[in-house]
């Protein structure tokens, strides 16, 4: 099963209202297994960037200024896509801003039902709990102390780690009540084969160790097995 791990990096939170998408960072995984392969991009926003958004991650209009445009790339992103699953933490927000840039190219958009949202496996496995990424980073032990500011690919790196934690970590095929990654078989892990059955065998103390044990249980005064005997 292959999914795509991805988070964006945006001039905003809205791209009804003009908000463009600035860098986009994908890791694949096989089988909830990373493979290597990664893609990531900055895109030229064609506008200027709010300084809220720049204090986040940090992308100001100079130094994007001479990056590619988002349709300059779709092509060579759609092919690293392909047809997989799509994990982002809060996935409507990043949906929506990837459909946003596809519609603008022309692009049909990708459809929602490729979409996991770890943001909604996190809920239903600790209702109550804080569910951003920091924290649920902090409560599976997954070291973000690297993570000045957001970056799409070091986002997406962290993301992965808390994936495969939130669907039954790295012990892939147990079955300990976690939650099952979407698509994941329901059948039980293979059994261990059948071995050889051995006759039981007696262990008992010879006669010479039984008179070695009572000359020595003799020589103990006031035992307390042999008050009754008095």
């Amino acid at each position: 099963m292959r999914e795509i791990v991805f988070d964006t990096e945006t001039t905003g939170f809205d791209p009804k209202s003009g908000d463009r998408m600035v860098e986009i960072g994908c890791i694949e995984l096989i089988d909830r297994i990373e493979t290597g392969r990664t893609y990531h991009a900055y895109f030229n926003p064609c506008r200027t960037m709010p300084p809220g958004a720049e204090a986040i991650h940090g992308l100001g209009d100079a130094f994007l200024a001479n990056k590619p445009k988002f349709s300059d790339k779709v092509a060579e992103l759609l092919d690293f896509l392909g047809d997989a699953k799509l994990v982002a933490h809060n996935a409507p927000f990043d949906f929506g801003f990837l459909n946003a840039e596809l519609g603008l190219c022309g692009q049909r958009g990708v459809c929602m039902t490729r979409m996991i949202d770890t943001i909604a496996i996190a809920r239903t496995l600790h209702p109550g709990a804080k569910h951003s990424l920091d924290a649920l980073c902090t409560r599976y032990g997954i070291d973000r102390s690297h993570r000045v500011k957001h970056g799409a690919l070091l986002d997406a790196e962290l993301l992965t780690q808390l994936y495969i934690e939130l669907t039954g970590g790295r012990q892939i095929g147990f079955d300990i009540g976690l939650a099952k990654a979407p698509g994941q078989s329901d059948q039980p892990a293979s059994r261990a084969p059948a071995r050889p059955y051995r006759e039981p065998r007696a262990f008992a103390a010879s006669a010479a160790e039984l008179a070695r044990h009572a000359a020595f249980i003799a020589r103990i005064d006031g035992a307390l097995w042999n008050a009754d005997a008095a």
